[in-house]
């Protein structure tokens, strides 16, 4: 199977053969390079400390609210916060 990069070249499964022999004799090609360390978790939403809001509604409110978040590619919470950012971004 051949696998596209980002960079347009490919690689196959024979290329990662090649390497995985080589890495079980001890053999890494290339030079090591700087480690990068990320945050671990989910990126923070807002500067703040979050809170959990939990309420409920009708079902087919929750099924309206469900379908409108699939269609913009969302999630229902994502569709929730920019909701409530407009409204209270309205009132402020």
């Amino acid at each position: 199977m051949e696998y596209p990069l980002k960079g347009g070249a490919s690689v196959d499964d024979a290329y990662f053969e090649k390497l995985s022999d080589a890495a079980a004799e001890g053999d890494y090609p290339g030079e090591p390079g700087e480690w990068l360390v990320r945050p671990q978790g989910r990126p923070k939403l807002c500067n703040e400390d979050p809170v959990s809001v939990t309420f409920k509604m009708p079902r087919s409110q929750y099924d309206a609210l469900s379908k409108k978040a699939k269609s913009l590619n969302e999630s229902r919470s994502e569709y929730l916060r920019r909701a409530v950012a407009r409204d209270l971004g309205a009132i402020a």
